[in-house]
């Protein structure tokens, strides 16, 4: 009886954590996770279709992604979604059509969409759909991302190269390709810059990787130039495409899109869904240099 009684005491006090852990958890009420990934939001963000371009506004209560809606091929669409947490839940809202891939600013104060963006209204709105300035226009931008001093980096589809471009005396300068220790391999695409400046992810296809695409990093140096590029390592890149990574706004949790295959031998297309992990997977490497 004794132990009858302490066994369920431990399965009681085992619930009790989870509930407090998940409801102190301000992402989406899930439980972080370590160094190994772990499908994010099982069943509320990652279901049977796919989704991608999971991000987080600086405060956390809003969680923008993409995700494929429909029961059978014919009638698959892309939506852009976004939870929002309101009145003690966490609340699910179509915003539109696919329109491109959601970045906002380490301010909350612009929701870049690749080309094009969103300015934050003082309602908490957001506005409608602008165009970034001309000669960034011209690029086919997939993703672009913004450091906290305003600097862009960007891809460019069908290219497979990166460029950034910098404020210098209040003026945006034209877009600059990288260097080779970012520009090496090929299908380079999906960058993220840290807001400080302080290390850029990206994803490519190189000979020392781990599968078709693989997530990679490189630092700044004091120099102001960036390190050569390492690769997360087997833990995050499989042998499946790991691609369009980005850090959440604390520098806490790593995420990603990962292509986990077909759900259906039948399905014309493999599944993709949203993966995190610890950010230190990221932090660990700097020591590496």
């Amino acid at each position: 009886m004794l132990v009858f009684f302490n066994a369920c005491k431990t399965e009681k006090s085992n619930r009790e954590d989870h509930k407090n852990s998940s409801e102190n958890s301000p992402y989406l009420g899930q439980n972080p996770p370590g160094s190994i990934p772990e499908p994010f939001a099982p069943g509320l963000v990652t279901t049977l279709n796919w989704e991608n371009d999971g991000v987080f506004t600086p405060d956390l209560k809003e969680f923008y992604f993409l995700r494929e809606v429909g029961a059978t091929e014919h009638d698959k669409k892309m939506e852009f979604v976004v939870l929002q947490y309101k009145d003690n839940e966490w609340q699910d809202s179509i915003i539109s059509a696919r329109v491109g891939q959601p970045f906002i600013s380490s301010d909350g104060k612009i929701m870049h969409l690749g080309k094009k963006y969103k300015e934050r209204l003082t309602n908490g709105a957001w506005s409608e759909i602008k165009p970034l300035d001309s000669s960034l226009y011209k690029i086919p931008i997939m993703r672009l991302t913004a450091s906290a001093k305003g600097t862009y980096v960007f891809d460019a589809m069908g290219e497979g190269v990166l460029r950034y471009s910098r404020i210098i005396n209040g003026k945006r300068e034209k877009p600059v390709l990288f260097d080779k220790n970012i520009n090496s391999g090929t299908a380079n695409a999906h960058p993220f810059i840290a807001p400080d400046e302080s290390y850029m992810l990206w994803d490519s296809r190189r000979d020392n990787g781990y599968g078709n695409a693989d997530i990679y990093v490189s630092f700044r140096q004091k120099d102001g130039s960036w390190s050569q590029a390492m690769n997360l390592g087997d833990k995050v890149n499989t042998a499946a495409s790991e691609y369009g990574a980005s850090v959440t706004p604390d520098g806490k949790y790593l995420f990603f899109n990962r292509n986990v295959g077909k759900v259906n031998p039948t399905d014309k297309y493999e599944n993709t869904d949203i993966f995190w992990v610890d950010a230190q997977v990221i932090y660990s490497l700097r020591l590496e240099q």
